[in-house]
C-alpha cells in the first residue's frame, strides 16, 4: 500500500468517526508515523486532500453499486429487494459524515448528490420491473432509498439483522403496488 493509499484510507476512518473537523493533517499525520512532507508530497494542501477522500468515497461507492446490480441480476424483484441490504452495504457512520460535510461544502454536496442519483438509478430499474407507472416506480424507489439514508442518523443505528427485516417487509408490499399500476410490458 501506497503512502498516499494510507493517508486517504486513515482519513476516510478519522471522517467516520470523528467527522469533517477531524479530518486534520497534523492529527492524521501523527495516527501514520508520517511527516508533513510525506502529505505535501501527495497532496496541495487540505483542499486537495479533501477533494481525494470525496473521489474515494464516490469511487468506492460506484464500485458497490456496480456490484450490487451484478449479484442482483437474475433475481426477482422481490428477491432482489430483499437482497439488497446484502449487496449495497451502506456504512452509516460514514455517510453521516459525509452526509454532514454536504450541508458546509459545496463539493460534498455534489458529489453526495452523484452518489444519492445513482443509488436512486438501481432503485428505480429495479422497481419499474414491477410497475409500468415511471411515477409510481420511482415513488416506490423513494421508500428504500430514504430508508437507507434515515438509517445513517439513527441512533443506535439499526443492526443488519433490522435492516434485513425492513426490506423484507418491503419485498412484501410489492403485490400491492404491483395492483396500482398496469402491467410491465415483458
Amino acid at each position: 500500500m501506497t503512502s498516499k493509499d494510507r493517508w486517504l484510507d486513515e482519513g476516510m476512518t478519522v471522517l467516520r468517526e470523528q467527522g469533517i473537523a477531524g479530518v486534520r493533517v497534523d492529527r492524521i499525520a501523527a495516527r501514520l508515523g508520517l511527516t508533513k512532507g510525506s502529505f505535501h508530497h501527495h497532496f496541495d494542501g487540505v483542499g486537495d486532500y479533501r477533494r481525494a477522500l470525496l473521489e474515494r468515497y464516490e469511487s468506492d461507492t460506484a464500485a458497490i453499486v456496480q456490484s450490487a446490480l451484478s449479484a442482483l441480476a437474475g433475481l426477482s424483484p422481490e428477491q432482489a429487494l430483499m437482497a439488497l441490504p446484502a449487496h449495497v452495504p451502506v456504512d452509516p457512520r460514514t455517510d453521516a459524515a459525509v452526509r454532514g460535510w454536504a450541508f458546509e461544502d459545496d463539493e460534498a454536496r455534489a458529489t453526495l448528490e452523484r452518489i444519492d442519483a445513482a443509488r436512486l438509478q438501481v432503485l428505480v430499474a429495479l422497481w419499474q420491473a414491477i410497475v409500468a407507472d415511471p411515477a409510481l416506480a420511482r415513488a416506490a424507489a423513494m421508500i428504500p432509498h430514504l430508508i437507507t439514508m434515515g438509517a445513517s442518523v439513527a441512533l443506535p443505528t439499526p443492526r443488519d439483522d433490522e435492516m434485513a427485516a425492513v426490506f423484507g417487509l418491503l419485498a412484501a408490499l410489492v403485490p400491492a403496488v404491483r395492483e396500482q399500476s398496469p402491467p410491465v410490458a415483458g
